[in-house]
């Protein structure tokens, strides 16, 4: 025999199969289950890492406007800042922190700043406010349990109600 005729020829159906042959509907289907199952898995812990990054965010942001606070209340106790008699000492409202007050001590009159910037609560649902009014304030004469603002912020606590991953809402951090 010729070694230009084999006993199967080029092309049969056999031949063809092994090299043209595809994904089944069966496979298919099982590929795209276990897909959206990975998914499905996917999504809660996606949606737990945001929320502790926001809890970061809402941490760090209480601990920023609490030590401007006490650094403001410091000042005015060792007489750099003006207080009336009667009043606590602590600042009247939190954009004072940032937009600085009179340094009595000061011959030249310069400003005491305790904040570059408010931070926003990260749990404020309302994106048209402005970052001080996302915040719930504490007045000094107001009871811990209950707080209340008033004619001073003595401190600040977030406005949301919902739970933390901890079980405590975010209003009493």
């Amino acid at each position: 025999m010729s070694p230009f005729f084999s006993r199967r020829p080029v092309g049969t159906l056999r031949g063809l199969r092994g090299s043209a042959r595809g994904f089944t509907l069966m496979e298919l289907v099982v590929t795209l289950a276990l897909i959206g199952l990975m998914a499905l898995m996917a999504a809660p812990l996606a949606e737990m890492t945001v929320k502790r990054g926001r809890e970061r965010e809402l941490r760090q942001a209480l601990s920023e406007i609490r030590k401007a606070i006490d650094r403001y209340k410091v000042a005015s106790d060792q007489g750099q800042i003006a207080k009336a008699v009667g009043d606590s000492g602590y600042p009247p409202n939190l954009r004072v922190l940032v937009e600085g007050v009179v340094n009595q001590r000061s011959p030249t009159g310069e400003k005491l700043y305790f904040l570059r910037r408010l931070p926003r609560d990260p749990f404020a649902s309302d994106d048209l406010r402005d970052n001080e009014s996302t915040w719930g304030l504490r007045a000094y004469s107001s009871p811990a349990d209950a707080p209340m603002p008033g004619v001073d912020v003595y401190d600040v606590h977030s406005r949301s109600r919902s739970p933390g991953i901890n079980g405590i809402p975010y209003e009493r951090w």
